[in-house]
């Protein structure tokens, strides 16, 4: 590499660090982290996502845990040498402000290592401030060639390249650091940004150098599916690749990692695992209620995608259980697969708009025509709540056609919604119920979307009047993420509307009947124990009653039970479907009865380090199987959550619609193609 390249490169990584102080900042400002000195080390500001504040707040979280065990256990030793703290790749962290505040450097010291122009820049900056001076205690800073930029009698701070061992290893010795004391090496977010060998290297360094230590590491994992290869897309477009993800992609890997360069102990979880099982559930509650939130798919991905490790060496910190065993996250790993979807993009015209959006519903309106409407998704070059109707229609026997369209008249216009269902009343007319213009903005309004047609009847020339319906600004579904299932009851047609979220409750055990010929909402008897509150759950339509699947649940938690609300003679009945062995808990993802059978598509789980397929249920003996999805003919992975799909049973078809999320901070993907799943080899092994 040459050396302009190397600082093109050094400078992007850099840039990583200046854009996570923001964050931090960010965080803080928002009340979910005590920090009150990161903004004092970041001369600028900037507001951040709620999304992001989670994912910056399970790290802080995380790496306190390991902070406090460190310390928790070797400053309570007697006759213990003074422990001691080097932040590898520190940047504009507040660590050693927060441990000073709070008394936890009464017997401990903090050294830190970052590229010398973020050294110098943080050491400058502490100069400045007499808030952080004035905890420092008396300091001095180095003489410009030398590699310490800040000393005082319990801080340094030092500017090194970490690819450089032997000048490392000397400064370090220089500044006082004793490497027979206990030691606890913080790498946040930095191994991943060197080259294979020289984060290899320095794990290895570590090992030699320092005989009781204990190495903590947070960075990202797990690469080869859609939202690792749209992580990994992002940090290369930063000029900030990252390194060695292809030979350690997951928590085993990084284990061995470790294990094989010298440490003697070792344990690794993802964040979910984390969150779920070290933080209390009160203070979890905190952190959920701070802001309206509703992006969980991409939450619970991210923290799929990012783990924390604690390696140990050494009597003193061998014995230091950072991570106790605890049973409150059960590893629910799908069973082998049974079998392989093919799946393909659809053939298309193409001058065709594709249906990039997520959040929206689909609908089928006639065997050859699709309606899709509302979600989040890309209109005329710019991301927003898309206004546009997407009309996919079959033109000849394997192509379909894709086409935008708006609503005609002088009435009603789509408002904007995201999270809402759709329902056929007639080949001409759907009915849309609920949803959510913001996370604290509920779609009040109950719309009918009328089709017109052209005089020749060309599916071309369609358009959709949207019309409001019922009671203006109908209180009754204030909700989002909720379904809508065609049952029958006494030879009548309702829709049966169940579960979801509002603005009060996160999540919501309701459910509703409406009168298809009426349109009024009408009580219906319901017999049986009520199912637990749950959104974002499958519904589809069985044996005129209702096939519940999945969802989110209460604490956020995702649900694995199948139910069935079974008509009976006086209204209807909730039953519990037996299923063997066990679906994995899931989420956002959809569902279909084909020839008996259960099938549910995609979604998000935090329980199994895989990625959903489809699981088919057999609806008469209980048992389930595991399908993968075939990709091969797709050019980009599939990001099923959020999508929604369309049976078409005699083909023996899936049509796979929309789809993705915002991911994180590394911007928002929509699934580009239209996919298509052949289900014959299902058919086949009935």
């Amino acid at each position: 590499m040459g050396s302009r390249s190397r600082e093109r490169r050094e400078g992007a990584v850099q840039g990583t660090n200046d854009s996570s102080a923001l964050s931090k900042s960010s965080l803080a400002a928002r009340g979910y982290v005590q920090d009150a000195f990161t903004a004092l080390l970041v001369p600028r500001t900037a507001r951040r996502a709620p999304l992001v504040h989670r994912g910056y707040y399970v790290r802080a979280r995380a790496i306190r845990h390991c902070v406090r065990a460190f310390l928790g256990r070797t400053c309570a030793l007697p006759d213990v040498p003074r422990p001691q703290i080097l932040s590898l790749g520190a940047g504009s962290d507040s660590l050693y402000f927060r441990l000073k505040t709070v008394g936890c450097l009464a017997r401990a010291a903090v050294w830190e290592v970052d590229f010398p122009d973020v050294a110098r820049r943080k050491a400058e900056r502490i100069g400045e401030t007499p808030e952080l001076c004035s905890l420092t205690g008396p300091f001095q800073k180095g003489d410009p060639g030398s590699a310490l930029c800040f000393e005082s009698l319990d801080y340094r701070i030092l500017g090194l390249d970490l690819r450089q061992l032997q000048r490392l290893d000397e400064a370090l010795a220089a500044a006082g650091l004793d490497a027979a004391s206990p030691t606890l090496l913080l790498a946040e977010a930095v191994l991943t940004y060197l080259e294979s060998d020289s984060a290899a290297a320095l794990i290895a360094w570590a090992a030699q150098r320092f005989p009781n230590a204990l190495f903590v590491v947070y960075e990202q994992m797990r690469p080869l599916d859609a939202f690792g290869q749209f992580m990994l897309q992002h940090f290369r477009q930063l000029n900030s690749p990252l390194h060695g993800l292809d030979r350690f992609p997951d928590v085993e890997a990084q284990r061995r990692r470790f294990l094989q360069a010298g440490w003697t102990a070792c344990s690794a979880m993802d964040m979910n695992e984390f969150y779920r099982c070290f933080l209390p559930a009160e203070e979890r509650r905190r952190m959920e209620n701070l802001e309206p939130f509703d992006e969980f798919e991409e939450w619970h991905l991210k923290c799929a995608h990012y783990f924390i490790l604690a390696a140990s060496r050494g009597d003193i910190l061998s014995q230091t259980l950072v991570f106790p065993p605890t049973e409150t996250f059960p590893r629910v790993d799908p069973a082998s697969p049974s079998g392989v979807f093919p799946a393909c993009v659809v053939s298309s015209d193409s001058q065709s708009p594709n249906l990039k959006r997520y959040g929206h519903d689909s609908v089928l309106l006639s065997p050859g025509i699709i309606l899709s409407a509302g979600g989040f998704g890309e209109q005329e070059g710019r991301h927003c709540r898309v206004s546009k109707f997407h009309l996919l229609s079959r033109y000849r026997d394997f192509e379909w056609k894709g086409s935008q369209i708006c609503s005609w008249g002088t009435g009603a216009q789509w408002d904007g919604r995201l999270y809402h269902t759709m329902t056929r009343l007639s080949d001409i007319q759907v009915l849309v119920l609920g949803g959510r213009l913001s996370p604290v903005s509920p779609a009040l309004d109950v719309l009918q979307l009328h089709f017109r047609k052209s005089k020749d009847n060309t599916i071309e020339d369609l358009n959709v009047k949207v019309i409001k319906v019922g009671p203006k600004e109908d209180s009754t579904l204030s909700c989002w993420r909720h379904s809508t299932t065609e049952v029958s009851y006494q030879n009548q047609k309702y829709l049966f509307v169940y579960g979801g979220r509002s603005v009060s409750e996160p999540v919501l055990s309701d459910w509703h009947f409406l009168h298809v010929g009426t349109m009024a909402w009408v009580r219906v008897p319901v017999e049986g124990e009520a199912p637990e509150a749950r959104h974002s759950h499958s519904a589809c339509s069985w044996q005129g009653g209702a096939l519940i699947a999945g969802g989110l649940g209460a604490s956020e938690e995702p649900l694995s039970s199948v139910l069935f609300l079974r008509p009976i003679s006086c209204g209807f009945l909730w039953e519990s479907i037996n299923v063997q062995p066990p679906i994995t808990p899931r989420y956002s993802h959809t569902s279909h009865v084909v020839n008996g059978q259960l099938l549910l598509v995609g979604g998000v789980w935090i329980h199994s380090s895989s990625v959903p397929g489809v699981t088919v249920i057999n609806l008469t003996t209980g048992l389930s199987s595991e399908y993968q999805i075939d990709t091969t003919c797709v050019p980009w992975p599939l990001m099923l959550h959020n999508h929604t799909s369309i049976l078409l049973p005699e083909e023996q078809q899936l049509l796979l619609l929309g789809g993705g999320g915002n991911c994180f901070s590394f911007g928002t993907y929509f699934n580009p193609h239209i996919v298509i799943l052949d289900l014959s080899s299902l058919s086949a092994g009935q």
